[in-house]
């Protein structure tokens, strides 16, 4: 808005202009009009200056009012910055101090830790040289030779343990395929579950259900002796939809007393790479589709790995419907976690071993030491299984792992009964041909005779 002073500024120019134009109508005789041309011409010069004036003392008042503002700006970051010192110390003082309190402490933690490993180690050679006892005192005088002969005790170290015998390495691929379609129509293959806890605390976090086939006379197989003998034979789909049944059937009577469980489970590669396998175990599968989160899907490395597109498609599907995946039967450490989180991968599984570098690996990106915090970083936790002894679990703590699995902590046990009464989606029963059914029962006595001599 324009002020009082620009008015009468206006009036002055306007009374000047039309005095100089009355002075020369009539002093100098000029006409009325030129005088009045002559007086608007005075008029609009003056305030052009007066325009110019302004203009002038208007930049000069904002130079003014910045330099103002400058002053004003670095007198305030003089200000902060005394502040952030002042604050720096506040910070400072405290930490200064409570170091050194907590350092004293620290360092007996330290040493304490030393003597639990120390510890953990004597317990681990005492039992050693227990197991070596009672191997050389099943022959008669024998660790009194052994002792006679070398003048020294026994070594610390773990002898060799045999090799195990394989019941049913005597047995044809097809001879193994009865059996288990047997056992599967009788329901004798059993689901047996081993827990994953948490470290160090070693609370039950998670199982992982396995099977294991039972023989008419009681005896238990595990699936190591059968399963590559199932595939072989393409007799491993009832398997994996009788392991899948199964792990539904558990996790929903476990679900009703906690919620905060899951089961891990095998699905073999074979099983994956086949579309009409899959379908079959989808429609189970979408029936419990709620419970997704809480089932983890195991698969191995290397068959992670593979091209194969109905496998990538199998997996891709099972990510689809909320199922997640967990690597186990890890050889080497040559891992791309970015790549393994986009397809939903949620755990790693890495033997205790490997872990520790007790074991050759090549490919190795990172150190296994740094591995907990890198895949955290794609919300892939890691669980270290096969973990066998304490002092084994007390190495592992230096890797801040989050879950642990081993004979250690329990190995796997039988699901009661009462567990396998829920009831779920069942898969359809595989079919026969009608050789198969004519002649089993003979084979199936006979397989089973065999089978108990040889073990």
């Amino acid at each position: 808005m324009l002020g009082k002073g620009f008015y009468f500024i206006a009036f002055c120019m306007t009374l000047i202009a039309a005095s100089a134009g009355a002075a020369l109508h009539y002093a100098a005789g000029i006409s009325a009009v030129e005088a009045a041309f002559c007086a608007l011409a005075l008029l609009f010069g003056l305030l052009a200056v007066e325009s110019v004036s302004a203009r002038a003392r208007d930049r000069a008042e904002t130079n003014e009012r910045i330099e103002s503002m400058a002053r004003a700006c670095a007198e305030i970051a003089r200000q902060v910055s005394d502040l952030n010192i002042r604050i720096d110390k506040v910070e400072t003082a405290p930490a200064q101090e409570l170091k050194s309190h907590t350092d004293p402490i620290a360092k007996e933690i330290g040493d304490l830790a030393s003597l639990v490993e120390d510890l953990a180690k004597t317990v681990s050679e005492h039992d050693s040289l227990l197991a070596q006892k009672q191997i050389f005192s099943n022959a008669p005088g024998a660790g009194a030779r052994m002792t006679a002969e070398t003048g020294k005790q026994m070594p610390s170290a773990t002898p060799p343990s045999p090799a195990v015998v394989n019941p049913l390495g005597q047995l044809k691929d097809n001879e193994v395929a009865v059996l288990i379609r047997d056992a599967l129509e009788n329901e004798r293959i059993d689901v047996h579950l081993q827990p994953i806890v948490t470290l160090p605390q070693r609370k039950v976090r998670f199982y992982e259900a396995v099977s294991r086939l039972r023989l008419p006379e009681g005896k238990l197989i595990e699936a190591k002796h059968f399963i590559g003998a199932a595939r072989r034979s393409n007799a491993v789909l009832p398997l994996d939809e009788n392991l899948v049944n199964s792990s539904l059937q558990v996790f929903r009577r476990l679900a009703a007393k906690s919620r905060e469980v899951g089961i891990f489970f095998n699905l073999a590669p074979e099983t994956l790479s086949d579309r009409a396998a899959m379908s079959a175990i989808m429609d189970a599968l979408d029936e419990n589709k709620s419970i997704a989160p809480s089932l983890f899907v195991e698969i191995a490395q290397n068959d992670f790995r593979s091209p194969n597109a109905v496998y990538r498609e199998s997996l891709h599907q099972l990510r689809e419907h909320g199922f997640r995946f967990a690597i186990d039967h890890i050889t080497d450490l040559h891992i791309d976690p970015q790549a393994m989180a986009e397809r939903g991968v949620r755990y790693l599984k890495i033997s205790a071993e490997l872990l520790l570098g007790r074991v050759p690996q090549n490919g190795a990106q990172v150190h296994p030491a740094d591995l907990v915090d890198l895949l955290g970083r794609y919300g892939i936790d890691l669980i270290a299984e096969k973990v066998e002894n304490e002092a084994t679990a007390v190495d592992l703590l230096d890797y801040n792992l989050g879950f642990g699995q081993g004979m250690l902590f329990s190995p796997p046990r039988p699901i009661r009964s009462d567990l396998l009464k829920a009831e779920v989606t069942e898969f359809p029963a595989p079919e026969m041909k009608p050789l198969e059914q004519v002649s089993r029962q003979n084979d199936i006595s006979k397989l089973a005779a065999r089978t108990v001599r040889r073990a």
